[in-house]
């Protein structure tokens, strides 16, 4: 599916621009390394509760990281 694929490009950019290890996110997430991988690779989809809690730790909007908009900034 394409937008497992946008949304786990998306996470390996920012984790990259945190200066973070797969490693690093998937002790972040409380998920084995292998898991956080196919993550970033689209293998996998993300609970609602895991979605909201990247969107906050990386500052940026759900719908950035479902490749909805190109705009990181959160609208509340």
């Amino acid at each position: 599916m394409e937008l497992l694929k946008i949304m786990g490009n998306r996470l390996k950019a920012l984790r990259e621009g945190s200066h973070l290890k797969q490693k690093d996110m998937a002790e972040l997430l409380d998920c084995t390394p292998s898991h956080y991988q196919k993550i970033e690779y689209g293998k996998v989809n993300v609970s609602v509760s895991m979605l909201d809690f990247l969107a906050e730790h990386f500052g940026v909007s759900t719908d950035y990281l479902l490749g909805r908009t190109e705009n990181r900034e959160i609208n509340r």
